[in-house]
């Protein structure tokens, strides 16, 4: 059965009237008595019958469903009645308005001024600007419904070309304002409406029709959002929303920067694939608050969007635009390359680095670290910018770039920045925010909520990226990889065609290592002699390194041995089991970085790849075979972030004529700096990362494999120029698992004490709060504040509070806390600035912390070919540099402070370094760092006070200069301090050779050794205090030793100390020279329980601290004018402390007159009598007979 035609319940849904039927007269039927006698008031009498009604049905006329081809014949003889209605009037109007013949002949025609185009008037008429009222947009699911659309749209155009008020020639088309918007419409769609509702009064057709036109645009209204309504009133009210924002959009005019560059920047930009776009990013930071550009390596994000915001018109009115690098290279670099581009020598253009910068009043775009933003705001004026200016109102645009790198400032940068944005765009003051990356976690950025509320757009750029074939080795190279890089490159440089070589190593000694093997073995001068190639030819393979023994590392020799064994058991294998071996070139599966699988188009690099065939299979065979070939030299440069700047610039430079380019880097040349003419990359897949433990503090360094996304930049690099091949030393499946996708942010592999600071002191208190993009560990927030607390820097909580209360509770930042701050150092050394402001240690604290501040200062092992003679001369001037005394207890501060000061009184720092293992480059950090601080302390400190000046002949420090300087480092590193293990305290189960000359540390169980530079290592004092703790070898080394006094812990660090009950013997007693009561305590220091000797102390607190200082006030040590009337006294002044001593009235009536002003010592006695001169004399004459009242009361108050 079909369903019904009536529809689901038709019956209940009909409307019906019912009526009621009435008869003349109503008949009742009486049970139980007569109608004659019937009593009409009686009520309980009902009807005997229930009225009559029926049911009505209205006659409801069906009106006709018209199709849409009937609608169009009404619609048509609606139009030619009201043409033929008004056709009188409308003649009879224009020709009053007509102009005579001769004013025409004076008129110019418009189509002989400027005609619009057919084109362009019929894509105006076709798409117009509001729907017609009697327009039916109303989407057909029918088949066919979209074809019909269509044809009725071009039967539209059609009509709309060729009607004569809309002639394609003419340009002035008439037009009048409507009375509900400001947008122009066409006078023939505005007549029509008029006409429309004239019609509806006059004519019953076209009433009856616009009903049905009516309900069925309502439907389509229900249905599409964006269809206009019939009604001019409400086709106008949906007029104005839809329209608000165009006239905001039309009155904001656009600007535009003119930069004058030359004909080649413009030549090179253009191949830029950021270029293409421009307007997209352009247009989405205009729309956004928050855009993440996310572009491969070598697409031009860092030097181009600067310049399309300039461009833009983001640096008029005074702005800034700022960009953040996260390496100073970079910032330096960048900034001078788009001053370059842009034609801007003027300063427009500059760069703002910790120790330098051009920046001037007139700069425009501003490179900076990510610090400095923070930090800086003017050239050696440290000053946070955030905090000087939290909104930042001098900047209208703030990129981020490299964002990948997940730098500690850069996070903090984004979580103010997401913050700063909001409020800028409350305020009408709008500030935009872009985030760069190559290799972006984008996750982190868009699904974080607590970042960013609402979800950024994601922006993505495609590379000028060059095919770049990656080959995996079939097995991994764990142990032998800087052996195996050596022999990769020696196969590249004799077999492959011209083109740059990168090699990426873990750290500076394999970088110099591998530097020097290739250098003897490919000599970077022209071969005039016959009989090296000839050697080169006949050489077997185990014969190929030949490298004198004294050149070699222990490391490295280590490594050839097992290189040469493994070559001389492949040796012994026979020819006919290598060729029964199935060759299969796994080259010919190449593969771009992101792991997009397309051939290399690089046809001479695609040919080779059979010989590089033979060197994947049988590594040793080939490279016997390749010794025949004549290499040409190989110009091998070193690259690693400690390298000075002038060393670190010849890898842009062209190699010398007739050499190949070889860079041996370590990670800094992933994406800081790009090499160029790099096509062969050789990838060992390493990193070295430094670990810090959250709880102990320890730090060690420790060579992992690099990330998926670290691995794939590193591969990018041999396609900048051209189609290049990336070498990785492991195999896919070493890649694929054990290669994390991204690295570990920064901020979750170091300590934060100097950010939690640092956000305190900007009075955001709950620091767990904040939203970082990736959150630290709560453990390390919680280390972060323990260790701030031990600085004084943070108020400790109350010692009353509970434990869930003590949970939730947040540390405010102290006035000492908010001075550390001001410093951009670390807090323990803002600390030792702070507390040197005496004795004249300014000027020697600053240059020591700045020594301090500075990593690797002096060398540990020379780098050239005698390391033994070197490195004992080194050591003999170091200890010279010591001294005896107490500049030889100051330790390895000492050595650093002697050798800047040696250096800086030499003249010449780069022979005073090259001779006595100092790094140059450190060197002029510290300096750098020196004049900083100077300029920073002589703001901080209190007006009045001597400038203090950078003296390049400053003088050593003396004995008690020395011994303050040890107080100082005492202060700072309260957290820091090792005992040295006694013989007695070692088990007889334990391995006493292990425990010689170890140390202990509170927070270890291990034990930690001396560093074997130290300057103490021999004299191995007990109690030590240390600079940082590290891990090599299965070893904790301690380095950075400065002997200490255990009394100082006490004083310096009374917070790690635990304090007995005052010993009775020997007893207190009144220090006189700074009139306090002292007593003597057993202390212990830290979680272990270190024992301490017995020192002499103030008396803690309390109770009993009034009664002996009213023992020593009656016995006369305070105040000596009353000496002479302790033996008039009534009683003994040991009443005072007697347990029994409340049963006199005059020993509480004492007690209570100093517990109410709280005077326990001279100073608070001294200043309570300023107040009140006959403070205390009504409870002492209670102590003295009543014949020396009058006397005491005279002598009142006995100063």
């Amino acid at each position: 059965m079909g369903p019904n035609k009536k529809g689901y319940n038709w019956k209940a849904r009909q409307v019906v009237k019912t009526k009621i039927i009435h008869t003349e007269g109503v008949e009742i039927e009486l049970n139980g008595s007569e109608a004659s006698k019937y009593d009409e008031c009686n009520a309980l009498v009902l009807p005997s019958k229930k009225r009559t009604t029926k049911v009505v049905k209205e006659k409801k006329s069906n009106q006709r469903i018209l199709s849409k081809t009937q609608r169009k014949k009404l619609e048509k003889i609606v139009d030619v009645k009201k043409k033929k209605a008004n056709r009188a009037e409308l003649l009879e109007s224009l020709a009053k308005l007509q102009p005579s013949a001769q004013e025409q002949a004076m008129m110019t025609s418009l189509t002989a001024v400027q005609t619009k185009g057919i084109k362009r008037s019929i894509a105006e008429t076709s798409v117009p600007l509001f729907d017609e009222p009697g327009e039916d947009k109303q989407a057909n699911g029918a088949a066919g419904g979209k074809r019909r659309q269509r044809w009725k749209e071009k039967e539209e155009v059609d009509d709309n070309v060729e009607n004569p008020q809309t002639d394609a020639n003419v340009i002035g088309l008439e037009v009048i304002e409507h009375s509900s918007s400001s947008e122009q419409e066409e006078s023939e769609d505005e007549e029509k409406e008029e006409l429309e509702d004239e019609e509806k009064e006059e004519l019953e057709e076209k009433a009856a029709l616009e009903e049905v036109v009516s309900k069925e645009e309502v439907k389509n209204a229900d249905k599409k959002e964006d269809d206009a309504a019939v009604n001019t009133t409400k086709g106008n009210t949906e007029t104005k929303k839809d329209d608000t924002p165009v006239p905001k959009r039309e009155s904001k005019p656009a600007i535009f920067v003119p930069v004058h560059r030359t004909a080649e920047v413009q030549a090179a930009r253009m191949k830029l694939p950021i270029l293409a776009e421009e307007q997209a990013i352009v247009e989405a930071i205009n729309e956004n608050p928050v855009v993440i550009l996310a572009g491969e390596t070598g697409s031009g994000k860092t030097t181009q969007v600067p310049q399309f915001l300039y461009e833009a018109g983001y640096a008029a009115n005074g702005k800034i635009i700022g960009v953040t690098e996260p390496r100073r290279v970079a910032a330096t670099s960048m900034a001078n390359r788009v001053a370059e581009e842009m034609n801007l020598h003027d300063g427009q253009v500059g760069y703002q680095i910790r120790f330098e910068g051009n920046v001037k009043d007139n700069t425009r775009i501003k490179f900076m670290t990510d610090g400095v933003l923070l930090k800086a705001s003017c050239f050696f004026k440290q000053i946070w910018e955030v905090q000087k200016d939290f909104l930042l109102n001098n900047y209208s645009v703030v990129i981020i770039d490299e964002a990948h790198e997940r730098s500690v400032y850069s996070d903090i940068l984004l979580g103010l920045l997401s913050r700063i944005v909001m409020l800028r765009q409350k305020r009408g003051n709008p500030l935009k925010l872009v985030i760069m990356s190559a290799t972006l976690r984008v996750e982190d950025f868009t699904d974080n909520q607590r970042l960013f509320k609402t979800k950024p757009v994601v922006i993505q750029v495609e590379a000028r990226q060059f095919p770049v074939s990656v080959h995996f080795n079939k097995r991994t190279a764990f142990e032998d990889y800087v052996e195996e890089s050596y022999r990769k490159v020696c196969k590249i440089h004799r077999q492959l065609p011209d083109g740059g070589i990168l090699v990426f190593l873990t750290g500076q000694q394999e970088v110099n290592a591998l530097c020097r093997k290739l250098r003897q073995m490919f000599p970077g001068v022209k071969r005039t002699e016959k009989s090296k190639p000839t050697e080169t030819a006949t050489s077997k393979p185990e014969d190929i390194p030949i490298i004198s023994d004294q050149e070699e590392d222990e490391d490295m020799e280590k490594v050839l041995a097992k290189i040469k064994t493994k070559q001389q058991n492949m040796k012994k294998r026979s020819r006919k089991e290598v060729d029964q071996q199935v060759k299969i070139n796994l080259d010919h599966y190449s593969a771009l970085p992101l792991q997009e699988q397309e051939q290399d188009h690089d046809d001479n690099l695609g040919d080779l790849m059979d010989s590089d065939e033979e060197l994947d299979i049988n590594d040793e065979q080939s490279e016997a075979l390749s010794q025949s070939q004549t290499a040409p030299p190989l110009w091998v440069l070193p690259l690693y972030s400690l390298l000075p700047s002038y060393r670190q610039q010849k890898v842009f430079a062209p190699p010398p004529e007739g050499s190949r380019l070889c860079v041996v880097a370590t990670n800094v040349a992933e994406t800081s700096l790009t090499i160029p003419n790099v096509r062969y990359v050789v990838d060992t897949g390493r990193v070295k990362t430094k670990f810090f433990d959250k709880v102990t503090g320890v730090s060690a360094f420790h060579v992992t494999w690099t990330s998926q996304a670290a691995a794939n930049q590193r591969a990018g690099r041999a396609g900048r120029t051209g189609p290049g091949h990336c070498y990785r030393l492991y195999s896919s499946a070493v890649f694929n698992d054990e290669f994390e996708k991204f690295s570990l942010p920064d901020i979750a592999r170091r300590p934060i004490d100097d950010l939690v600071l640092q956000m305190k002191s900007m009075d955001i208190e709950k620091v767990i709060h904040f939203p970082f993009p990736t959150p630290p560990d709560i453990k390390q927030l919680y280390a972060a504040e323990r260790r701030l607390l031990l600085l004084n820097a943070l108020e400790p909580p109350p010692r009353n509070i509970r434990l869930k209360q003590s949970q939730e509770w947040t540390s405010k930042i102290t006035p000492l806390g908010r001075a550390m701050a001001a410093y951009p150092l670390a807090p323990r050394y803002a600390k030792m600035l702070l507390l040197s402001q005496q004795h004249d240690l300014l000027q020697l604290t600053i240059t020591l912390v700045s020594a301090l501040s500075v990593q690797e200062l002096v060398l540990d092992q020379p780098a050239d070919s005698e390391p033994g003679n070197t490195h004992r001369r080194w050591l003999g001037q170091r200890r010279s540099w010591a001294g005896t005394g107490q500049s030889l207890f100051l330790g390895d501060p000492m050595v650093l402070l002697r050798a800047v000061g040696a250096a800086e009184y030499s003249g010449d720092i780069e022979a005073f370094c090259s001779t006595n293992g100092i790094r140059s480059k450190a060197l002029r950090e510290v300096r750098k760092l020196r004049v900083q601080l100077t300029n920073e302390t002589n703001l901080i400190i209190p007006s009045g006070t001597a400038s203090i000046v950078v003296d390049p002949r400053m003088a050593p420090p003396t004995e008690l200069q020395a011994k303050l300087l040890r107080q100082i480092l005492m202060a700072g590193l309260p957290d820091h301090v090792a005992k040295r293990i006694d013989p007695n305290e070692i088990k007889e189960t334990e391995d006493r050779r292990k425990y010689k000359y170890a140390y202990r540390c509170p927070e270890m169980e291990d034990p930690v050794f001396l560093n074997p530079s130290s300057i103490l290592r021999y004299s191995h004092p007990e109690w030590i205090v240390y600079q940082d703790i590290y891990e090599h070898d299965d070893k904790i080394y301690l380095r950075g030793i400065t002997a200490i006094e255990p009394e100082w812990l006490p004083v310096f660090s009374p917070t790690q100390c635990t304090f007995s009950a005052p010993l009775e013997l020997p007893a207190p007693r009144y220090d006189s020279d700074h009139g306090r009561i002292v007593c003597h305590m057993n202390i212990t220091f830290g979680r272990s329980g270190w024992l301490l000797p017995v020192m002499e102390l103030e008396f803690p607190s309390g109770i009993d601290r009034f009664k002996f200082f009213a023992q020593f006030f009656l016995n006369g040590d305070v105040c000596q004018p009353l000496a002479k009337y302790t033996k008039s006294l009534l009683s003994t002044p040991s009443t005072m402390v007697k347990t029994w001593a409340k049963l006199q009235p005059r020993t509480q009536l004492l007690l209570q007159e100093l517990k109410n002003r709280n005077v326990d010592n001279l100073d608070t006695l001294l200043a309570a009598w300023q107040k009140d001169k006959l403070y205390l004399l009504t409870a002492y004459q209670a102590w003295v007979p009543e014949s020396l009242h009058g006397e005491v009361a005279a002598l009142w108050p006995p100063v």
